[in-house]
C-alpha cells in the first residue's frame, strides 16, 4: 500500500503557508503520493483568507487511514500555535511549535505512518539560535547519525553538494578532511544507486581559485586528491580536483550526475544561476527522506500572494522515486 507524505508546515511568518496552498491547488497536474500537512489550522485558515484561497481545510488525526486524505479538502494535522494577524514579523516566538511539528513527523515515520517528510522554510538563525548549522545537522543530530549527514541539492540534470554547510569562510580550510569527502561520495553514491539504480558521475572540486595555492601543502594536494584516489579503488566513478571556475561549463561534456564542493556558495551560487527555483534540497544519511525546498522564508514577499511554489512541487514529485 502506498504511504502518504507530511508537509511540515514550517515558520508561520513566512511564505511557507503561500507555496502549501498553490501546491494544493495545482495537485491535479502532477503525480504525486497522498498528503497530509502538519501545522496550525487557526493559523492557516488565517493565512488562506488573507492570501484569498477558497481552499477548505479538514482536521485528521494520528490514526488516519487513507481514505481521511482523499477528497478536495486540504488534511491538517493539527499542532497548537495561536496567532493574531495572518502575518507577523519573524521571532522565536514559534520555535516551540516548530519543534513540536518535526517531532510528529519523526513519530509518524517511527510508526509507519508516512513515507517521509518535506519540512517548509524556517528561519535558521532564529529558531537554531547557533546552536546548529541548519535542518539537516539538527535533524542528523535526532536520529543520531551525526557527521553522516550530506546536503544535496537535487535536480534531474545535476546535483551539487557542499562538503561544509553553513559556516564561515574563514572556517571552510579547517572542516575539510580526507575521511569526510571519502565518507560523503560514498553516502551520494549509494542514494543514487539505491534510488536510481545508476552509477553516477561525480566531479570534486578543489578548495583554491584555479586549484593553485602557493602555500607549499595546498588542500588539493594534501587532501582532496589523496581522498579521490581513495574512492576510485571503490569503483566509484570519480574525477578531480575541477577547477571551481570551469566545473559547471563542463557539467554537460563529462556527463556529471553531481558536483562536490568544498563549501556551500562554491556550488550553490552557479547551480541556482543555471536552475533557479527548479531544485529541491534532499538530506542523505539519515533513516529517512527529508526533502525541503531549496530558498528561504523570503521575508520580503511574506503576504504578498507571489511567491513561487515549483521548489516545493518539485519536492513533492521527487517522492515519486520512493517505495
Amino acid at each position: 500500500m502506498t504511504k502518504p507524505i507530511a508537509i511540515i508546515a514550517g515558520e508561520p511568518n513566512s511564505i511557507s503557508s503561500e507555496i502549501i496552498f498553490k501546491s494544493w491547488k495545482l495537485r491535479k497536474r502532477y503525480i504525486h503520493k497522498p498528503l497530509l500537512v502538519i501545522g496550525s489550522i487557526q493559523l492557516l485558515n488565517l493565512q488562506k483568507k488573507r492570501l484569498k484561497y477558497h481552499i477548505r481545510i479538514k482536521k485528521i488525526k494520528s490514526n488516519f487511514n487513507m481514505k481521511d486524505l482523499n477528497g478536495n479538502e486540504l488534511p491538517v494535522y493539527n499542532v497548537e500555535y495561536k496567532q493574531k494577524k495572518p502575518f507577523q514579523k519573524i521571532s522565536n516566538k514559534s520555535n516551540k511549535y516548530i519543534f513540536k511539528s518535526f517531532d510528529i513527523a519523526i513519530d509518524l515515520i517511527k510508526n509507519k505512518k508516512i513515507l517521509g517528510f518535506i519540512n517548509c522554510p524556517v528561519s535558521k538563525q532564529t529558531l537554531f539560535k547557533n546552536k546548529y548549522q541548519g535542518i539537516t545537522e539538527f535533524l542528523s543530530k535526532k536520529a543520531s547519525v551525526e557527521d553522516n549527514e550530506v546536503m544535496l541539492i537535487y535536480n534531474k540534470k545535476l546535483s551539487v553538494s557542499p562538503l561544509t554547510t553553513h559556516i564561515p569562510l574563514d572556517q571552510v580550510s579547517k572542516k575539510i578532511n580526507k575521511l569526510k569527502i571519502i565518507k560523503k561520495v560514498k553516502i551520494i553514491y549509494n542514494f543514487y544507486k539505491k534510488i536510481f539504480n545508476i552509477n553516477p558521475n561525480i566531479a570534486v572540486l578543489g578548495l583554491n581559485p584555479h586549484n593553485f595555492s602557493p602555500a607549499k601543502k595546498s588542500e588539493e594536494k594534501e587532501i582532496i586528491f589523496p581522498a579521490i584516489k581513495t574512492i576510485k579503488k571503490s569503483r566509484i566513478k570519480v574525477i578531480g580536483p575541477i577547477s571551481p571556475d570551469t566545473s559547471f561549463m563542463l557539467f554537460k561534456r563529462y556527463k556529471l550526475d553531481v558536483i562536490l564542493g568544498m563549501y556551500h556558495d562554491q556550488v550553490l551560487s552557479p547551480f541556482k544561476a543555471l536552475f533557479e527555483y527548479n531544485a529541491i534540497n534532499i538530506t542523505l544519511g539519515l533513516p529517512y527522506i527529508r526533502i525541503s525546498p531549496d530558498h528561504g522564508v523570503a521575508e520580503n514577499i511574506i503576504g504578498k500572494n507571489i511567491a513561487n511554489p515549483r521548489s516545493l512541487i518539485e519536492s513533492i514529485k521527487f517522492f515519486n522515486y520512493i517505495k
